[in-house]
């Protein structure tokens, strides 16, 4: 009797443990130099879309990515996310609004396109801030022999 007892709340504990969403990282905190030392380790990690990107941390309701270009991106509209930009380096233009090109749904609430067709153009340095709410088109252009480094904050809606 014991020992049906003690598998029944061992099981209980399981399921509860199984049950728990997994919890969010603590503080997130990177010095300027970390964020240039880790920009220059993104060079080499280029793919054939011309950029690499790494995931600085996840705290449930949003996470933090690193970014470096050396081509345009992708356009895009994400349904559910809102981003947010600092640029750390180098130079770009940022188009928002207007249409998708060929856009296609890559995953559910994430549309990609070829470019950004009647948006209005921004010009990206370092320092510069930006805010992107979810479903507004978008795209990062980066003029050709030029790059740009950027963190993307990238907070779900409610």
């Amino acid at each position: 009797m014991i020992r049906k007892t003690l598998m029944f709340v061992f099981s209980l504990a399981l399921a509860a443990a199984v049950a728990q969403p997994v919890a969010a990282q603590g503080v997130g905190y990177w010095t300027n130099a970390e964020l240039k030392a880790a920009a220059k380790k993104m060079a080499p990690k280029i793919n054939e879309q011309h950029f690499a990107l790494d995931r600085l941390g996840d705290w449930g309701s949003h996470y933090a990515l690193m970014v470096h270009r050396e081509g345009n991106g992708p356009s895009e509209i994400h349904d559910q996310y809102t981003d947010f930009y600092v640029v750390q380096s180098g130079e770009g233009t940022l188009l928002t609004g207007g249409e998708l090109v060929d856009a296609k749904e890559t995953e559910p609430g994430e549309i990609r396109g070829t470019s950004v067709m009647g948006g209005t153009k921004r010009s990206l340095k370092p320092g510069d801030t930006v805010n992107i709410p979810p479903k507004t088109p978008h795209q990062v252009v980066v003029p050709s022999g030029k790059t740009i480094t950027y963190l993307i904050l990238k907070v779900k809606a409610e």
